[in-house]
């Protein structure tokens, strides 16, 4: 898969390193986790994969080279190495073959097969606007996105209870002391506007619609401002 770069970490600290940095155990085995500013702000999302005494960073390609430079200014005295590696990725929703590993976010994303070859046709598109899953750079957006307004509590992708990491204060406050009052949610669209194209009601700004499938899209919304009359560009949207 072309939009995915693997960065491989090897020596005796790798978990302990990433432990005190991203948002999910990562000693649990396979999880999806995120790397935050100290304000609590997203900067990249991945998978993480054990594999033996590796662990594997799956993630997107633009978001690459800025994570690897970010963790190797992190790494300072830690007993590891860092480096980027090539290696295919198969992927698909059919029956996992053999050293698959189920996608953690939720069961309709599959299974990935990495050192394999081949897509199966799914619609990955349908089944994210289906599930209201994020993707990065398109709903998830460096410097900007708040994990807990784009699902990654419900998507297993933070763990209240691992102790500290980068922006774990904001994150813990949002979480216990806030009501959020905006968020991703899906909503029903005639017609169709590009991704990030703004939404309004009756001159009011609501939101911003990002991917589109089978007349749904994904928004980031004003859950207050939800209601009729609702427009993005040519397209008229609808609460769910």
């Amino acid at each position: 898969m072309s939009n995915r770069q693997l960065i491989r970490i090897t020596g005796e600290d790798r978990v302990a390193f990433l432990q005190n940095l991203v948002t999910n155990d990562v000693s649990k085995g396979p999880c999806w986790a995120a790397l935050l500013t100290p304000q609590g702000k997203y900067l990249a999302d991945f998978l993480i994969i054990p594999v033996d005494d590796t662990l594997l960073l799956d993630v997107d390609a633009g978001l690459a080279e800025d994570l690897l430079r970010r963790l190797t200014l992190y790494k300072l005295r830690s007993k590891l190495v860092l480096e980027p590696v090539s290696m295919s990725l198969a992927r698909g929703t059919g029956p996992a073959p053999e050293g698959a590993i189920i996608d953690p976010r939720h069961e309709a994303l599959g299974w990935r097969l990495y050192g394999g070859t081949g897509e199966d046709g799914t619609d990955w598109d349908a089944i994210r606007v289906t599930h209201c899953i994020p993707e990065s750079l398109i709903e998830l957006i460096p410097n900007e996105t708040f994990i807990l307004e784009v699902g990654f509590e419900r998507l297993h992708g933070v763990d209240f209870r691992k102790g500290c990491y980068v922006g774990q204060e904001v994150t813990a406050r949002m979480k216990h002391k806030t009501e959020l009052r905006k968020g991703l949610t899906t909503l029903r669209v005639e017609g169709s506007a590009p991704v990030g194209t703004p939404i309004t009601r009756e001159g009011r700004a609501v939101g911003t619609l990002f991917t589109q499938s089978g007349g749904r899209g994904i928004a980031h919304v004003r859950f207050d401002r939800l209601g009729d009359g609702m427009e993005a560009g040519a397209a008229r949207v609808f609460p769910e």
